[in-house]
């Protein structure tokens, strides 16, 4: 099932993005009669979900923008163009890709500010025919919960933004300064705890889970309550967390509890299926997946610049197309699972499909895909030449996540209860074979609840394991307070990879020097050895490929890249303070007649 909210241009909302505040003519119907019944309005509601299908959210947010991490990572001092200028951490005020988003995020906000009004002075809301009143509480919901993720993220990327709460009208002052990213998170939590019992469930929805829905705003809030109550970066450079922090764990403890004591569910046996719905255009109810943006076909970049690399173009022998990865997994992530941990050969990809069709090992460990999506797992190939739009949906969040959090809000206020190792049991055990629960989860979680802070060192792991790729990991190490010491701590693993290897003593002696691979007779791609060391390969089939060498140098001893794609996170500006903020867009900065300005965070 394909939702198709991004294929349909809604043309009563779709203005110019010159100026985010003051849009041009917004309709030409009136706003009481667009709100007045519930067809119209879920016209009005879906103008929100639009800015998903632009590039400022399909190419750039969604995936590109959200590394370098411990678990993602791209070279960014390679160029100086708009998408090295994020990864390097040194983006400019005219930066074209900071703009998309910063444009796409205003607008989606002002559209979910027009549906809200409309929708609370509607009749319609108030309507004694009850589905009338339950649809229009839903869309109501909706709305809220979409203007809070956009808050969500131009606060992780901005710092202090405006808060821009009301419908643009005629005589009304479009220039607001920034104000406390605080105070916006505590309104956007305090909106979607009044709104989200009168929300419809997925299995209620007739999108399901290709539309936002209550289990979706209940997770979203104890997301948006974890980032008000972690640390945050300040114009001088360090990092703060409020006073009152506590608060909001407990608010993440009860609505993350609040859903899996509501809508509980089992997490589903197959960790690759997940993904590969995804790819097989398959929706799912009561599942992993709570919300997912349904990417309409002809649309949506996953399987373009992410996912496992597929060779295409006018030489292939397919029809699949070509999709590349923009971001890797470092091999230090790959080898900090544990071997049998089923996640990990999903999450990481050690093959691409050549222009022959071909599996084949890609371009050494720079080059480890997000193996959750491709365009090759497609059942219809979308053509020899085509790239972007894939129609691939993108998940927003899983209940896994969900688990997670309240294991980590409890371990934050109580210590690592039951509750909490259960938690982080439920997520683990899908991730090895029932024969290894005892070792793998029991054993393993009991031995992480020694004290507070190990249960939440294990968390921080787990979650590293559990969603790898899916690029929420930067919010994560920044509302931690880590982010500067996990990017130090990544590049320290992989010096220390090559040093162990190239002595034959450490920690990673063992590790791969060189992997074997071939494809066997029956044509599929195999690998001899993804996990240790091996002397020799049995016998000519395998191709021996540079793994953990392939990062030494006999010139600099490593590669440029491990010395120098983390750099500017662990020693920027300020040394051990990742400055994760961008400047705010010129072209907002010059429009607002004084009240936006880009000072401090150390900017140029």
């Amino acid at each position: 099932m394909k939702n198709k909210y991004l294929s349909i241009l809604i043309l009563l909302f779709i203005t110019s993005c010159s100026d985010f505040l003051e849009p041009d003519s917004l309709s030409t119907f009136d706003s009481n009669y667009v709100f007045s019944n519930v067809d119209d309005t879920r016209r009005g509601v879906n103008a929100i979900y639009v800015q998903f299908g632009v590039d400022g959210f399909r190419s750039r947010l969604s995936n590109n923008m959200t590394g370098n991490t411990d678990i993602e990572h791209q070279s960014g001092w390679t160029s100086t163009s708009d998408r090295y200028q994020i990864w390097n951490l040194d983006a400019l005020s005219t930066n074209g890709d900071i703009r998309q988003f910063w444009n796409a995020a205003y607008t989606a906000i002002r559209d979910a500010n027009i549906a809200i009004e409309g929708i609370e002075a509607s009749n319609a809301l108030q309507s004694t025919d009850p589905q009338t009143s339950k649809l229009m509480y839903n869309m109501l919901g909706e709305a809220y919960t979409l203007r809070a993720y956009w808050f969500s993220m131009l606060i992780y990327y901005f710092g202090d933004v405006p808060n821009v709460r009301l419908s643009p009208k005629a005589g009304q002052d479009f220039n607001l300064p920034r104000e406390d990213r605080n105070e916006i998170l505590t309104q956007v939590i305090d909106d979607l705890i009044k709104i989200e019992d009168k929300m419809l469930w997925a299995d209620q929805s007739p999108y399901r889970t290709e539309q936002v829905n209550r289990e979706f705003t209940i997770g979203m809030i104890a997301r948006l309550a974890l980032q008000r109550g972690g640390f945050f970066l300040k114009p001088d450079m360090t990092m703060e967390r409020k006073s009152d922090y506590l608060k909001f764990y407990e608010i993440a403890k009860t609505y993350s509890k609040k859903l899996i004591d509501l809508k509980g569910r089992e997490l589903p046996k197959d960790f690759k299926q997940v993904f590969l719905n995804q790819c097989k255009f398959i929706t799912t109810v009561n599942s992993d997946v709570l919300f997912e943006v349904p990417f309409a076909l002809g649309n949506g970049d996953v399987g373009w610049n992410i996912g496992i690399t597929v060779q295409g173009g006018a030489t292939a022998s397919h029809s699949f197309g070509s999709g590349n990865n923009y971001m890797a997994m470092p091999p230090s992530y790959y080898f900090s699972f544990d071997s049998t941990d089923i996640r990990r050969d999903v999450t990481c990809g050690l093959y691409q499909v050549n222009t022959k069709f071909e599996e084949e090992f890609v371009n050494g460990p720079t080059n480890i895909t997000q193996g959750k999506w491709s365009r090759y797992f497609l059942d219809n190939p979308p053509g020899q030449n085509s790239a972007k739009g894939t129609g691939i949906n993108w998940p927003m969040m899983r209940y896994a996540d969900v688990l997670l959090m309240y294991a980590e809000a409890e371990n934050e206020l109580n210590g690592p209860t039951a509750e909490a190792k259960e938690a982080m049991a439920k997520v683990r055990r899908r991730a090895f074979n029932a024969n290894q629960w005892t070792s793998k989860v029991e054993d393993y979680i009991t031995k992480a609840g020694a004290s507070k802070q190990t249960f939440l060192n294990a968390i921080v792991d787990e979650r590293a394991w559990e969603f790898g790729g899916e690029m929420i990991r930067k919010y994560e190490l920044i509302r931690w307070g880590i982010y500067s010491a996990k990017m130090a701590q990544t590049v320290q693993t992989l010096k220390d990879m090559v040093d162990n290897v190239k002595s034959g003593t450490g920690k990673y002696a063992n590790l791969p020097d060189y992997m074997y691979w071939r494809r066997n007779a029956a044509g599929k791609f195999e690998i001899l050895n993804p996990n240790t060391k091996v002397s020799n390969a049995p016998d000519a089939t395998w191709n021996q490929v540079n793994f953990v060498l392939d990062m030494y140098s006999e010139t600099t001893k490593y590669k440029e890249w491990v010395t120098k794609d983390w750099l500017p996170y662990i020693s920027g500006p300020k040394p051990m303070v990742t400055r994760y903020i961008f400047p705010i867009p010129e072209e907002a900065v010059a429009a607002s007649q004084g009240k936006l300005t880009n000072e401090g965070y150390l900017f140029k």
